[in-house]
């Protein structure tokens, strides 16, 4: 794997917007579709300069309809096209829920494959933004257990421009959480390098004495948690899970069965979380190899919080640090 150039420095945000300017370019059955993406460029401008340059029908301003977002777009793939919808904010996609689990999800299935359904949902989740409940909020598990929906979700820059790329390449729908607070955060993007497959999960730091496994916003929060894991002598291994469905189990069970532990960790609550599903599989799978249960770490069982709250609902170092721990004594 090489490079010809020199990678550039972008934020996680910068990033999608380069990589959905890409997908413009390549294939001109692309659109983008959303409320106020065009002109103003979205509300977190990731959209910015799409419409100017590639034009208002193929960068659609549409109406304060969720729903009515994702029934053009059903019809869009039907005739071949391959659009990205932009939800506002998380807690707005449940007025397109029916659309997306009873269509999107389903036509393909429903026609014996006759019919391709590649649309990108865009979706920007997670708190940490000083907002409230439906703007701070982790629905990613329905749409996990919702079959024939993919699920992905990026933690970085160079993440954030590959795989939005492969999301709308693909010809399956898929559902793309963009973690939001984590927009302005820096990091190298090479477009020429070589592509890391959509679903499979990648290990940021490696680690012999525990497995940390987590998605989108909290990946840079578990490596903050494993430096300061290093520096009291504990060595902790961090999985980035890219793929929330398909899940890499492979990778996870290959990490768990080298550490003997896993505690998994994500924003939305863990009662009946992403959490749950993983450690069920990884138990069925290494209950030999492992020294104590998989921990769990996540959002409590309540609505999102005021913004003066946020900080205790959200996951943070400390609190990774005490499920590490606790499987050390388990």
């Amino acid at each position: 794997m090489t490079a010809t150039t020199d990678p550039t420095v972008l934020p996680l945000g910068k990033a999608i917007n380069a990589g959905l300017r890409r997908a413009l370019e390549n294939d001109s059955k692309v659109l983008l579709m959303g409320q106020d993406i065009g002109k103003l460029g979205g509300v977190f401008r990731i959209t910015d300069g799409l419409q100017k340059d590639f034009g208002p029908k193929r960068v659609i301003d549409t109406p304060l309809a969720e729903s009515g977002i994702l029934g053009t777009a059903v019809g869009l793939a039907m005739y071949g096209y391959r659009p990205v919808c932009e939800i506002q904010f998380d807690g707005f996609i449940y007025p397109a829920f029916d659309q997306i689990v009873s269509q999107v999800a389903k036509l393909h299935y429903r026609t014996g494959g006759n019919v391709k359904m590649p649309i990108t949902i865009r979706v920007p989740y997670g708190g940490g933004i000083g907002a409230i409940e439906h703007h701070s909020e982790s629905p990613e598990g329905y749409f996990a257990a919702t079959a024939g929906l993919r699920v992905v979700t990026c933690s970085n820059a160079a993440d954030a421009h590959t795989m939005i790329q492969q999301a709308i390449a693909s010809d399956d729908p898929v559902l793309f959480f963009e973690p939001k607070r984590r927009y302005w955060e820096k990091g190298d993007v090479d477009p020429t390098t070589e592509t890391y497959p959509l679903h499979k999960a990648r290990i940021v730091r490696a680690g012999t004495d525990a497995t940390v496994l987590t998605y989108g916003p909290l990946v840079t929060t578990a490596l903050q948690a494993a430096s300061i894991a290093a520096e009291e002598g504990r060595s902790l291994e961090v999985i980035d899970l890219r793929s929330i469905s398909p899940l890499d189990l492979d990778t996870i069970a290959d990490s768990v069965q080298r550490t003997g532990r896993l505690v998994v960790i994500h924003e939305a609550p863990v009662f009946l979380g992403i959490g749950a599903e993983i450690a069920a599989r990884i138990t069925e799978r290494c209950f030999y190899h492992l020294e104590a249960p998989v921990g769990r770490v996540g959002g409590f069982s309540v609505p999102y919080p005021p913004s003066k709250l946020e900080e205790y609902f959200l996951p943070d170092a400390d609190r990774i640090l005490d499920a590490v721990d606790r499987t050390f004594t388990a």
